[in-house]
């Protein structure tokens, strides 16, 4: 046959077209182009009615404090926030907030709702991909299960309005995590709060080299950490600029997380304990160019407070977790009010479905623990470390995170004092929509796993 075909192409005949060359030339095949956000938010928010609370005590969750206050509420947003004296649409419902408080929602930048479900089973942990150290491509919306019961206690017990589910800390690169509304849905993506950028969880420190030590591979030291981490990053620069040169470059999943880190559009939020580990990791962050929002369980970050202050980058922190690891050893439970004191951004998280539920009590007890060793912070400021500073950390500090004209109507309003422990929510408003009514049966929300079970509708 070879023969015959070249005789026939000698003989000045076309040859028979072989298959490849019948088929549509690449030129031809339209160049695919991935879309922007190919999982992009569809929240809606829930019906809402004008509302306006009066007579309360306002933390506006930026420091500031209204005795006798009133907070209008209306197409979703907040319209106004003042004395006694504030003006109230005609029709709005008024509530008598006389011996209450009001704040902002709260938010918790670390939690595992939905990727860790209550109840807490093997065939529902799915936070943590521990298959790699290096696993920037997983994402955790693809995790979360929105009848995870977690949400609605964490709303009806600890006012949380907004949370960010993050992966689990095995990995160096844990994944993106997603910044949600705390709202019952039955999509993850009509929770995911719309603009919010992604967050991407890094982790330092013994979570990872315990993981993959233990089996003989890199990571097994902090130096084996950090060498991995520099290796990832590097190559995440090289594939950015390949792509830059050639739009055709096949893609990554891992590495186009990293990129758009590098390009601000993801945020980074380190698993890290120690104040040398942290500094370690700035130094890396310098190196390669990126930003870290935040560090989460930093039970060292009173050391380096001035670090955390020159760097916009927060500290999450627990009020009095310590001890259940060596890199937990040398907490002290004046670290909050200690990083808050030094004009660093001081933030109060969960990673815990019990935890989330209480935010409130832990602050007291930092603040209270503060005030013991003479920094006397008011009750207003602390409140920020509920509100407006985890907002800074999300990136959505100019939606929500305080109580400002034009912000989303994200509202607590506490039967009492909201720094003591026999204070609940009382209402809360999710973009001005009521979403909780501790007086009101019909107003407990109940997920479907729940429905026909023991306890159904109660507050937990």
């Amino acid at each position: 046959m070879i023969g015959a075909a070249a005789m026939a192409a000698c003989a000045g005949q076309a040859p028979p077209q072989s298959a490849s060359a019948a088929s549509p030339s690449r030129a031809s095949v339209p160049h695919y182009v991935p879309p922007e956000d190919p999982y992009p938010s569809t929240y809606r928010p829930y019906p809402s009615v004008p509302t306006a609370i009066t007579g309360a005590t306002i933390y506006d969750g930026e420091g500031g404090r209204i005795e006798n206050g009133t907070v209008v509420m209306a197409g979703g947003q907040i319209q106004a926030v003042g004395g006694p004296d504030t003006p109230i649409p005609d029709g709005a419902t008024r509530i008598d907030g006389h011996g209450l408080w009001v704040t902002p929602g709260v938010i918790d930048v670390h939690s595992h709702l939905g990727d860790y479900p209550s109840p807490g089973v093997d065939a529902l942990s799915d936070g943590n991909e521990a298959t790699s150290p290096v696993r920037p491509e997983v994402w955790a919306e693809h995790s979360v299960w929105p009848q995870d019961p977690g949400f609605t206690r964490a709303l009806v017990n600890g006012g949380i309005t907004t949370l960010q589910i993050l992966p689990g800390s095995a990995n160096l690169f844990g994944g993106r995590g997603v910044t949600l509304r705390n709202v019952p849905a039955r999509t993850v993506q009509a929770m995911r709060f719309p603009g919010a950028p992604r967050g991407l969880k890094m982790a330092c420190g013994e979570n990872p080299k315990r993981v993959y030590g233990r089996r003989n591979q890199m990571p097994s030291t902090r130096m084996g950490n950090i060498a991995l981490a520099r290796q990832t990053w590097q190559r995440a620069i090289e594939y950015r600029e390949r792509r830059a040169r050639d739009p055709n470059t096949p893609r990554d999943f891992a590495l186009d997380t990293l990129v758009e880190v590098l390009e601000g559009r993801i945020l980074v939020h380190n698993h890290c304990y120690r104040a040398d580990e942290m500094a370690n990791m700035l130094d890396m962050a310098r190196e390669f160019g990126y930003h870290i929002a935040s560090f989460h369980h930093a039970v060292e970050a009173y050391k380096i407070a001035d670090l955390l202050r020159e760097n916009d980058t927060c500290a999450s922190m627990w009020a009095d977790w310590w001890g259940f690891k060596m890199e937990a050893y040398d907490a002290i439970n004046e670290n909050i009010p200690m990083v808050h004191n030094a004009g660093a951004c001081a933030i109060v998280h969960s990673d815990d479905p019990n935890g989330i539920q209480r935010l409130n009590q832990a602050a007291a007890e930092a603040l209270a623990d503060g005030r013991r060793m003479g920094i006397n912070i008011p009750d207003e400021v602390a409140w920020r470390w509920l509100a407006i500073n985890p907002a800074h950390a999300l990136g959505i500090d100019n939606q929500t995170g305080s109580l400002r004209p034009g912000k989303r109507a994200d509202v607590v309003l506490w039967n009492g004092n909201p720094f003591s422990v026999y204070t609940r929510p009382q209402e809360v408003w999710i973009d001005g929509a009521l979403m909780y009514d501790m007086n009101n049966p019909r107003m407990r929300p109940v997920t479907d796993f729940e429905l026909g079970q023991p306890g159904e509708g109660d507050t937990k």
